[in-house]
């Protein structure tokens, strides 16, 4: 996955501080957003962590080796390339290294001047490898993990699109993590964005914690404190489970999308607030309104765009996409497990279960 910054992202691997600390600061000095990393185990972390556009790894390091460590980004991380640097230089071994994945193969000492073409050689050939599979292919991978090419799920992130630009209130049948997406996708996205679940929260709390309190307004009111749709202020407010809610509570929330304005508990004059609200729920809120046990008006507020998430069991091939990627993970985890045990590094393993 292409990184945000603008910045391609370099990850360069070599158990020397010195090597690393030479290349940081060179690299940087071009412009390249640099992590570091002293070996293969910390690396992979980093690689889970961040996308990288590219890694520079030294071949001969212990514990595992920089092969290894080459097959596993092949493997894994299809969109990183790789560059090989190594103070024991040979035929067999640049050979190899192009054969396992690496894009340029560096014998040190290295000048700046060979360092700096042969990264963006390298980069150049990301670019254009980006830019045809931009053409040739559709992105299974959206925005904030969310997966999917059905039709419905290409509905799914078409909302989204719509619903970020927009400042309406939303509700959503399914996922927090599409609650995420329209937020940071919208205006809002460096404000705060506040999850709830309405129904983890007792209904004598409830109240509380979404508008706040003042001090002595009940027992245990030790002072003044706000609440979530304080702590949005300038964000958005996610109400999952917003059927658990009573019909005295939806009252209040109804008030808040109607006059934008809260009321602390204790309190009696009203607060301005300026939140953006998602809802979500896992339940028929139009049978609850025939049943009398949620408020039309509330229903008829929050249903300005709604979103249906298809169930994980509707979409064979997100399912078949997370089977095939944990798969890669586990083959390749087990190379670098055996490469370990070949060396004989007990102390390997414990890294790399922790890494799992």
């Amino acid at each position: 996955m292409k990184n945000s910054s603008g910045k391609e992202h370099i990850l360069v691997v070599d158990d020397s501080p010195d090597t690393l600390e030479v290349l940081q600061r060179n690299l940087e000095s071009k412009g390249y957003r640099v992590f570091t990393a002293p070996g293969a185990v910390e690396a992979i972390k980093i690689l889970e962590s961040a996308a990288m556009d590219l890694v520079i790894t030294d071949l001969k390091m212990p514990k595992v080796d920089g092969l290894s460590l080459v097959r596993h980004i092949q493997e894994n991380f299809k969109d990183t390339e790789v560059m090989m640097i190594t103070g024991y230089p040979s035929i067999e071994g640049a050979v190899e290294a192009v054969k396992t994945g690496a894009e340029e193969y560096l014998a040190k000492p290295f000048t700046d001047e060979e360092l700096f073409t042969a990264v963006v050689r390298v980069i150049d050939k990301l670019h254009q490898r980006r830019a045809v599979l931009k053409q040739t292919s559709k992105p299974l991978v959206s925005r904030h993990g969310l997966i999917g090419e059905s039709k419905a799920m290409r509905k799914v992130l078409n909302a989204i699109e719509k619903a970020a630009a927009s400042s309406a209130t939303v509700l959503i049948t399914g996922k927090e993590l599409v609650a995420r997406a329209i937020h940071y996708n919208s205006p809002r996205a460096s404000a705060p964005f506040v999850p709830i679940n309405c129904g983890g929260i007792p209904e004598t709390l409830l109240e509380s914690e979404l508008f706040g309190y003042v001090k002595g307004s009940f027992t245990g009111a030790m002072e003044t404190r706000a609440g979530f749709f304080q702590t949005a202020e300038g964000g958005t407010i996610f109400l999952d489970e917003i059927s658990e809610t009573s019909l005295s509570m939806q009252v209040k929330l109804l008030r808040v999308l109607q006059d934008k304005e809260v009321v602390m508990v204790g309190e009696r004059r009203p607060q301005k607030v300026d939140v953006r609200i998602i809802a979500a729920t896992n339940k028929d809120l139009q049978g609850l309104v025939n049943k009398g046990s949620f408020r039309e008006d509330l229903f008829y507020r929050l249903n300005v765009i709604a979103i249906d998430v298809p169930p994980l069991r509707e979409r064979e091939e997100v399912r078949k996409k997370n089977s095939r990627i944990f798969w890669r993970r586990l083959k390749g985890l087990e190379k670098l497990l055996l490469a370990g045990k070949r060396k004989g590094i007990g102390e390997y393993y414990s890294e790399a279960r922790d890494h799992v």
